[in-house]
């Protein structure tokens, strides 16, 4: 599988999507950086750049599912999308995990086909 550009893996190391990817990526014997999603929380250029590669916009990002977001006393929904980004820089957890870019496509959640889609 050949690729040129550098993958980086936005993770946590508790989860369970996130560890079904790095093993994934590990078997495939596919480079990435790896990043601590709550250690090393993606800078606003860079959800701007994860933004952009959204077929579904910050529904496909955002983890609507986690204690998190239910706890969140805004609506995301009416926010300017700077405020937003903001937002997810200081909460990270709000964001799905895990998230894979190499600059070019996007990868959110472990989903094999996509995977082999990204690296091929």
């Amino acid at each position: 599988m050949g690729r040129l550009k550098r993958l980086t893996f936005f993770s946590y190391p508790s989860c369970t999507s996130c560890r079904k990817t790095k093993k994934w990526l590990k078997t495939n014997q596919v480079s990435f950086d790896e990043r601590h999603l709550f250690k090393e929380t993606p800078t606003e250029g860079e959800l701007k750049r994860i933004l952009e590669f959204t077929t579904e916009g910050l529904d496909e990002v955002l983890a609507t599912r986690s204690e998190a977001y239910k706890c969140l006393h805004v609506n995301i929904d009416e926010m300017l999308l700077s405020d937003v980004i903001q937002l997810l820089t200081k909460e990270p957890k709000l964001l799905r995990r895990p998230i894979l870019i190499d600059g070019e496509r996007l990868v959110v959640g472990h989903n094999e086909d996509a995977l082999r889609n990204l690296v091929s």
